[in-house]
């Protein structure tokens, strides 16, 4: 015979699955997005821009994804936010 506690405990781990379930599907796309924003920033940066990848950056990016890259690009690039220290390609060939 299937105690009120089992069945109890059935409920709650599926009421746990579930909500797990929600939360990763409501948290994939912010980490695509941040993928894909941290992946701009790093070619950004390579091209000399001098983007300094922070985790403020990161979290820009994954909430606009490209649009949000390229408005960290744009204002490390005019040198509001996110500046680094821009090292030309060629110069990292002599080192």
């Amino acid at each position: 015979m299937v105690a009120t506690l089992e069945i109890g405990l059935l409920v709650a781990a599926l009421a746990l699955l579930f909500g797990a379930y929600v939360v990763l599907k409501a948290i994939k796309p912010l980490v695509v997005n941040a993928i894909v924003g941290v992946i701009v920033l790093v070619i950004a940066s390579f091209l000399g821009v001098g983007v300094e990848i922070t985790p403020v950056a990161v979290l820009v990016c994954a909430v606009g994804g490209i649009p949000g890259a390229l408005l960290v690009i744009l204002l490390a690039f005019s040198g509001i936010a996110f500046a680094g220290v821009a090292v030309p390609v060629g110069v990292l060939a002599l080192v």
